[in-house]
């Protein structure tokens, strides 16, 4: 509810601090005295259109601060933790503030951080409802009239029911659409997709065959170098061309030579030259025999080191094989098993999607229909809690001077596109003012006066049901008197039981009916014109509403009629 309200420098306020109480606060004085002037301050905070001409003269700005306390559950702390504004201790109040320099440009703040006007707007509809001789918040706005429907008599175990078989149908609805849209990508690609498929499995890699591939490609290949290298070197042993000698054919001819310079068997040696040739020989054996083992051994080596040529070549096709495969599909060959894998999914899928799309099918029927009974019933219940409503703000009508008029809940069906979690219709509160007259929106077919009565009479029997603590009325008891003002204070004093209310009023009879009394008041100091507020004692109001009785010549007639209506 709203605690307190300061006002600084709007139009003929100076400086204004005013607490503000439960129950039902009634703001009093004489025509022209300023009260719209506080309503248009409380209304700058609400997110109100701002303009130079709030104003006060000789002033460089406007400023109107709001303070409100929050019950535990109001959803006020959802919404602006929503927009990042958290509310770091519930228990304290909360600030609403608005500045306006004289170049009319304004300045929005919630517990002092600064926000957009359309965040203010939001807050406040959550904070104060507005019921005015020009202009309506809250009860006008069809928006709210479900809700308040529901709440006056609708039991709430339908509304869950509803909106879960709504929320389940929705979840199937799209289940179904990504399925079709599934199917129809895969289709739009199917001839790609089972060639992908084909040849990917006549490929068949493996997990972790480039790896293998690379390892045995290497060996291979080191193997093929190294028969190259023995089978040269037994070349340059060996040679095969005949017209080449090569170290073994000349280590023999050598050794035939150097046989014909020895003598014969039994010839005697003649010198030491003999004996060297002897010693040349048989290292030219010695030499003859140590290249044919060398010629041996690489012989063993040439045999052990016999590589397949195929087979390097094989493991070369194949590796490259699996990368120009990675590169088509644009993946790592490592990857190729897994989207050969993947591939073949969306490939039965295709398949198999018709069988997949005809259940869901069935699946969203089923729970259309659910959702369907569901929102019977409970369109069912709003039918008969309609009716209640209606007769119930219809007997709150002639106490308010509005016999003539009558009241109707109409419950227009949405279309099934437009069907939501709160079932198949909309809420909409009419009236039709005079016999005869069909019925109409609210703030379309009556008058200020009589909008703000048939408000009052709403508020009366929805009393409690809204989350909005705080109610001002403007008025609302224009151009009635007697019996009819005393039915309004009345029904004031019962709203005031269960939410904050406020009322601007000129009647007594209204006046008396309030837990606090506020006194709108001009005069003339320094030469300037000042409005002022200031809450009344017990005494204070008794002159008050008296001087409402009787005019500027206060009388004890007034004062006796003040005391009977106060005491009343």
């Amino acid at each position: 509810m709203l605690t307190h309200l300061s006002i600084r420098d709007v139009v003929l306020i100076e400086r204004l601090d005013l607490p503000f109480s439960p129950g039902l606060t009634v703001l009093t004085g004489e025509t022209g005295a300023g009260k719209s002037i506080l309503l248009d301050s409380l209304g700058l905070t609400l997110g109100e259109r701002a303009s130079a001409g709030l104003v006060r003269a000789g002033a460089e700005q406007a400023s109107v601060t709001a303070c409100f306390d929050l019950l535990p559950d109001h959803p006020l702390p959802t919404l602006l933790a929503e927009q990042g504004i958290v509310i770091d201790d519930p228990r304290e109040p909360l600030v609403l503030r608005r500045i306006v320099t004289v170049d009319g440009r304004s300045r929005a703040y919630i517990n002092d951080q600064p926000v957009g006007v359309n965040l203010l707007r939001r807050a406040a509809a959550l904070l104060v409802e507005i019921q005015g001789q020009h202009e309506q918040m809250g009860l006008a706005d069809q928006g709210t009239h479900l809700d308040l429907l529901d709440s006056f008599g609708v039991p709430p175990a339908l509304r869950a029911d509803t909106e879960a078989a709504y929320r389940a149908w929705m979840a199937a609805t799209a289940e179904l659409a990504a399925a079709r849209a599934t199917m129809e990508n895969a289709a739009r690609e199917e001839e790609w997709l089972r060639q992908s498929v084909e040849d990917l499995s006549t490929l068949a890699p493996q997990e972790d065959e480039e790896t293998h591939l690379a390892g045995m490609r290497q060996s291979l290949q080191q193997g093929e170098r190294r028969g190259e290298a023995i089978a040269a070197a037994l070349a340059e042993l060996s040679p095969r061309d005949r017209r080449s000698s090569g170290p073994a054919a000349a280590l023999r001819g050598a050794s035939r030579t150097l046989q014909r310079l020895l003598p014969s068997a039994g010839d005697t040696a003649t010198d030491g030259a003999d004996r060297l040739a002897h010693e040349a020989l048989a290292a030219l054996e010695r030499a003859e025999e140590a290249l044919g083992e060398a010629e041996t051994l690489l012989s063993r080596l040439a045999a052990e080191a016999d590589s397949d040529p195929r087979l390097l070549e094989q493991t070369e096709e194949r590796l490259f094989a699996l990368r120009a495969a990675a590169r088509k599909h644009g993946v790592s060959v490592p990857e190729l098993p897994g989207l050969l894998a993947a591939l073949g999914d969306r490939l039965a899928a295709l398949d198999s999607g018709n069988v997949r799309i005809g259940a869901l099918e069935t699946m969203v029927r089923e729970r259309r229909a659910r959702f369907e009974d569901a929102a019977g019933l409970l369109s069912a219940a709003r039918e008969k809690t309609a009716r209640r409503l209606e007769a119930a703000v219809t007997a709150e009508l002639k106490p308010l001077r509005l016999e003539r008029a009558r009241f109707f809940v109409t419950l227009p069906p949405l279309p099934p596109e437009a069907w939501n979690a709160r079932g198949r219709e909309q809420a909409a509160f009419q009236i039709a003012a005079n016999p005869g007259q069909p019925p109409g929106p609210l703030a379309k077919v009556a008058s200020g006066g009589e909008l703000s009565r048939l408000m009052l009479a709403l508020k009366v029997v929805l009393a409690g049901r809204s989350a909005v603590p705080t109610l001002v009325f403007d008025e609302v008891d224009s151009g009635v008197g007697g019996a009819t003002a005393s039915a309004i204070g009345e029904r004031l004093s019962r709203v005031g039981q269960d939410v904050q209310v406020l009322v601007v009023t000129h009647s007594p009879q209204v006046a008396a009916r309030g837990n606090a009394h506020l006194r709108i008041s001009k005069s003339v100091a320094r030469g300037r014109t000042e409005t002022r507020a200031e809450p009344l004692s017990t005494e204070q109001r008794r002159e008050e509403i008296a001087r409402m009785l009787a005019g500027d010549t206060i009388t004890e007639a007034a004062r006796a009629a003040a005391d009977s209506l106060l005491q009343g």
